[in-house]
C-alpha cells in the first residue's frame, strides 16, 4: 500500500498543524475554492449542512472548531484512492476546559495536482457529541 500520496501527505500535515494550534499552517494546505465539511450535513456551526467555502470561511471553521481546544487526533488507518483523494478512520480528542469530547469519525481529503486540499469532509455523529456535551 502507497502511504505516501499526496492525499496522504496533507493528511498528515493537516493533523500536525492542527494539534500545534498552528492555524496559518493549517489554511496555507487548502487551495483557494476549498471547501471544508465537518461534521457532512447539519450540525450547529453549520445549520444548513453547506460547508465552509474558501479560506475566509475555513480559517472560521478553524476558529469554532479548532482553535477552541486542546485537540488530539490519531489517524488508525489511511486509504489512498489514488494520488489525489484518501479516507481515514480517526478519532479525534478535544479539551476545552474541563469539557473534553471524544469523536470517531471517517475523513476524506481530497488535493489538486499541487498536493493543496479542494475538500475535506469528515463523517461523524453529531448526537454523540452533544450527548458528552450536555452529559
Amino acid at each position: 500500500m502507497n502511504d505516501d500520496t499526496l492525499a496522504i501527505r496533507a493528511h498528515k500535515q493537516s493533523i500536525a498543524n492542527a494539534q500545534n494550534g498552528d492555524k496559518d499552517a493549517w489554511l496555507s494546505l487548502f487551495a483557494d475554492d476549498a471547501v471544508v465539511f465537518d461534521p457532512v450535513g447539519p450540525s450547529s456551526h453549520d445549520p444548513q449542512g453547506a460547508g465552509f467555502a474558501g479560506k475566509e470561511r475555513i480559517a472560521q471553521f478553524w476558529d469554532l472548531m479548532i482553535g477552541i481546544g486542546d485537540l488530539t487526533i490519531v489517524s488508525h488507518r489511511r486509504i489512498p484512492c489514488g494520488e489525489h483523494v484518501c479516507a481515514c478512520d480517526i478519532t479525534a480528542t478535544n479539551r476545552m476546559g474541563d469539557l473534553k469530547t471524544y469523536i470517531e469519525m471517517i475523513v476524506t481529503y481530497e488535493v489538486n495536482g499541487e498536493g493543496k486540499l479542494t475538500s475535506l469532509k469528515a463523517y461523524w455523529d453529531t448526537d454523540k457529541v452533544m450527548e458528552q456535551v450536555t452529559g
